[in-house]
C-alpha cells in the first residue's frame, strides 16, 4: 500500500450553475455504483469554473458514451468512385496530369479543387491539398513514394474532407521542421481525414508526428505502418480505428486525440481492425475517452513491465481523462508506467483484457465497475485501485506486489475535481502546503508523516463474477467499506509480513457468494458483522500446494481448495453457513475448528460475535482503536497522472 494522492484532470464541463450547489454521488443500477452514505462535497469556485459533466461515480456504457460525443466525422468508399480519378504521375521534383487542378512549383505538387486524383511514381517535394472549404478531396496512392526534405509530405491546408486511398505500397516521408509551422506531422490535413483501401501507407516522420488530423481522423481499411519520433496517429477531435491493420512505433504516444476545448471530442475510439502499438509514451492517450468496442490491441508503453515507471513523463498503456470502456475486443498491455489509467472512471464490460505493469494493472480515480469483461492482470504494483470498486460480472484474475484490489481515491465528481486542481497547484510549486494523504499504518505504528485510519468513503463492493487475487501486500483492501454479496471470490494474499487478506477502515460484510481467503496470522480482519451469511476465520496453517476443505458439524464438504502460497490463516463464507455454527477447517489432513462468526477483527466497527479478535483486545467502549490491530504493511497505492 501507498499514500494516496489524488489526481485527475478533468476533460468535460457543464455549466457553472450545475456546480454551484452540492451534487450527490451518483448511482448506476447496472453497475451496482451507489452512495457511500457521506454525503456531498460542494464545489468550489475554483473547482466550478474547471467542471466536467462525465459523472465518474457511474460510467456509461460504451453505447452511451459514443452517443453522448460529437459523431465523428468520415467518408464512405460509396460516397466516391475511383473510376472518377484523374491521373497524378510522379517523377523526381516534378509531376504531369491532364487536370488544371493540379500544378507543380519548385517540388510542391497542389491540388486546388474537389475530385479524386489517383497518384502514382516517385515525388520527391510535398503534395499540398488547397482546395476550396466545401470540397471533399480524395488521394488514391497508388504504390506512390513522396519524400519531403522540409516539414510535411502530405499536406491538406483547406477543404472539408480529405481521403487517402491505397493501392499497392505507397511510402511517405517528411523533411525537418522549424518549430513554427502547425503542419508538423508526415501526413497532416487541417480537415477531417480518412484512410481506406487494400494496400499499405508506410509513414515516417524522423522529427514529429506520422499522421495527424487538425479534425476526425478516421481509419476505415488498410494497412497503415506508422513509424514517428514523437506521436504515431493523431485526430485532435477524434481518432477512430473501425478496421484495417494500423502499426505504430512512435517516440511520443501512439494513438492521440487531445481537443480539450470541446466536452464532446478528444476521443479514441478502436472498434474493429488490428492494432498493434508500441510507445514511448502512452500507447493511447484520450483528453476525453478511450472505448474500446472490437478489433485486437496489442500495446507495449514505455519498454514495457521490465523498464518500470519512469521518473518522468507517462508511459500509460491506455490513459483518458473521463472514461475507459472497454466493451468487446482483444487487448493486451505491456506498459512501464498503468496498464489503464483513466484520470475519472472506467467500465470493463466484455472483451478479454491482459495487462502487466510496471505500476498499477488498472487504475482509476473515481469509479471502476467490472460487469462482464474477462480482466487478467499478469504483473503489476497494485492490480486494481479506484475509489468506488464495483465487480458484478465476469472472469477477474489479478496477480499484484502490492495490494491486489485497493478501494483509494475519490469517491465524487467534485472530489475528483477538487483532486485535479489540487494536483496542478502542486506541480506549480515543490512546496505543498496544501495535500492531504491518508496513510495506512505500517506494522507497529504510524506510517511515516502521520495519516489516520478512518474510513474516508471509499467501496469495494463484489455482488457477481469470479475474482481470483494474488497479492503480496494486501488482498482486498478498502479505505472505506468492503461488502461481498455475491459471485466467487479467491483470494491468496501474503505469504509472509503483516498484511491481510481481507482489510477495510470502514464496514466488512459478506452477505452471498462464496469467498476463501489464505493469508499470514500476523494480522487477521473479519467481517464487522454476523448478519447473513455465516464465515469463519481459522489459524490454520499450510504451504503452497496445501490441500485445504472445509466441513460442516454432519461432515459434509463445503469445500476444497489448493493453496498458491504459504498461509497461517484461512477465511471461508459460502451459501448456507450459519454463525454461531462449528465448522472445521482442515489442512493436509489436519482439522482445526473454528466458530461461525468468530475470530480475528474487523476494522469498521464493534468486533464481531464470539471471542476476542486476533492482534488485541480493544479500549473500553468496545470500539477497536482508529488504525487498530489489523492493519498493515506500506501506505495506500498513490494514483498517478
Amino acid at each position: 500500500m501507498k499514500a494516496l494522492q489524488k489526481i485527475w484532470t478533468p476533460a468535460r464541463t457543464i455549466g457553472a450553475i450545475a456546480l454551484v450547489g452540492t451534487l450527490a454521488l451518483g448511482a448506476c443500477g447496472a453497475s451496482g455504483v451507489t452512495s457511500s452514505g457521506s454525503g456531498s462535497i460542494t464545489a468550489t469556485a475554483t473547482v466550478a469554473a474547471a467542471g466536467t459533466n462525465g459523472d465518474t461515480t457511474a460510467p456509461p456504457t460504451a453505447a452511451d458514451a459514443l452517443a453522448s460525443n460529437s459523431k465523428a466525422s468520415y467518408v464512405k468508399d460509396s460516397d466516391w468512385k475511383a473510376s472518377d480519378a484523374v491521373d497524378v504521375t510522379l517523377s523526381g521534383t516534378t509531376a504531369t496530369s491532364s487536370s488544371d487542378a493540379v500544378s507543380v512549383s519548385d517540388g510542391v505538387l497542389t491540388i486546388s479543387k474537389a475530385g479524386v486524383y489517383k497518384l502514382s511514381g516517385s515525388f520527391t517535394g510535398k503534395v499540398v491539398v488547397a482546395a476550396g472549404s466545401e470540397d471533399q478531396v480524395v488521394l488514391i496512392l497508388d504504390n506512390a513514394t513522396i519524400t519531403s526534405s522540409t516539414g510535411a509530405a502530405i499536406e491538406a491546408t483547406s477543404g472539408d474532407d480529405l481521403v487517402l486511398s491505397l493501392e499497392g505500397t505507397s511510402t511517405i516521408t517528411d523533411g525537418t521542421y522549424t518549430g513554427t509551422e502547425d503542419a508538423n506531422a508526415a501526413i497532416y490535413a487541417d480537415m477531417d481525414l480518412t484512410i481506406t483501401g487494400s494496400g499499405t501507407l508506410n509513414v515516417t516522420s524522423g522529427a514529429s508526428d506520422a499522421i495527424t488530423s487538425k479534425d476526425d481522423l478516421y481509419v476505415l481499411s488498410g494497412t497503415i505502418n506508422a513509424t514517428a519520433s514523437d506521436d504515431g496517429l493523431r485526430g485532435k477531435d477524434s481518432l477512430t480505428i473501425a478496421g484495417g491493420t494500423v502499426t505504430v512505433n512512435s517516440g511520443g504516444d501512439a494513438l492521440k486525440s487531445d481537443q480539450d476545448n470541446d466536452d464532446t471530442k478528444g476521443y479514441v475510439n478502436i472498434a474493429d481492425g488490428t492494432v498493434t502499438l508500441t510507445s514511448g509514451g502512452d500507447g493511447i492517450d484520450a483528453y476525453t475517452d478511450a472505448i474500446v468496442t472490437g478489433g485486437t490491441l496489442s500495446i507495449t508503453s514505455g519498454g514495457g513491465t521490465s523498464a518500470g515507471k519512469p521518473s518522468t513523463g507517462s508511459t500509460k498503456g491506455i490513459k483518458a481523462q473521463t472514461y475507459i470502456i472497454v466493451d468487446g475486443g482483444t487487448t493486451t498491455i505491456d506498459a512501464g508506467d498503468d496498464a489503464i489509467h483513466s484520470n475519472g472512471a472506467l467500465r470493463l464490460s466484455s472483451g478479454m483484457i491482459t495487462a502487466a505493469s510496471g505500476d498499477d494493472g488498472v487504475h482509476t480515480e473515481v469509479a471502476a465497475v467490472l460487469d462482464g469483461a474477462t480482466v487478467t492482470v499478469t504483473q503489476s504494483n497494485e492490480a486494481l485501485e479506484g475509489g468506488l470498486i464495483t465487480i458484478s460480472d465476469g472472469t477477474v484474475d489479478l496477480t499484484s506486489s502490492d495490494d491486489g484490489i485497493n478501494a483509494s481515491g475519490s469517491i465524487t465528481v467534485e472530489a475528483g475535481l477538487a483532486a485535479n486542481a489540487e494536483s496542478s497547484s502542486d506541480s506549480a510549486t515543490t512546496t505543498d502546503t496544501t495535500t492531504t494523504t491518508t496513510q495506512q499504518m505500517g506494522p507497529g505504528g504510524m506510517a511515516d508523516g502521520g495519516g489516520s485510519m478512518e474510513d474516508t468513503g471509499e467501496q469495494l463492493t463484489i455482488t457477481g463474477g469470479t475474482v481470483t487475487v494474488n497479492a503480496n501486500g494486501d488482498g482486498l483492501d478498502s479505505n472505506g467499506s468492503l461488502t461481498i454479496s455475491g459471485g466467487t471470490t479467491t483470494v491468496y494474499g501474503p505469504a509472509s509480513g503483516a498484511n491481510s487478506s481481507l482489510d477495510s477502515n470502514g464496514a466488512m460484510s459478506i452477505t452471498g457468494g462464496t469467498v476463501i481467503a489464505f493469508a499470514t496470522n500476523e494480522m487477521v480482519e473479519t467481517p464487522t458483522t454476523t448478519d447473513g451469511q455465516g464465515w469463519v476465520s481459522a489459524s490454520a496453517t499450510g504451504s503452497a500446494g496445501s490441500t485445504v476443505t472445509i466441513t460442516d458439524s454432519s461432515g459434509s464438504v463445503l469445500g476444497t481448495y489448493t493453496s498458491l502460497k504459504a498461509f497461517g490463516n484461512v477465511i471461508y463464507s459460502t451459501s448456507g453457513m450459519t454463525n454461531g455454527s462449528t465448522y472445521t477447517v482442515s489442512v493436509d489432513g489436519t482439522a482445526t475448528e473454528a466458530t461461525a462468526g468468530q475470530g480475528g477483527m474487523g476494522m469498521g466497527g464493534q468486533p464481531p460475535a464470539g471471542g476476542p479478535e486476533q492482534g488485541g483486545q480493544p479500549p473500553a467502549g468496545g470500539q477497536p482503536p482508529a488504525g487498530g490491530p489489523g492493519q498493515g504493511g506500506q501506505p495506500p497505492a498513490a494514483p498517478q497522472g
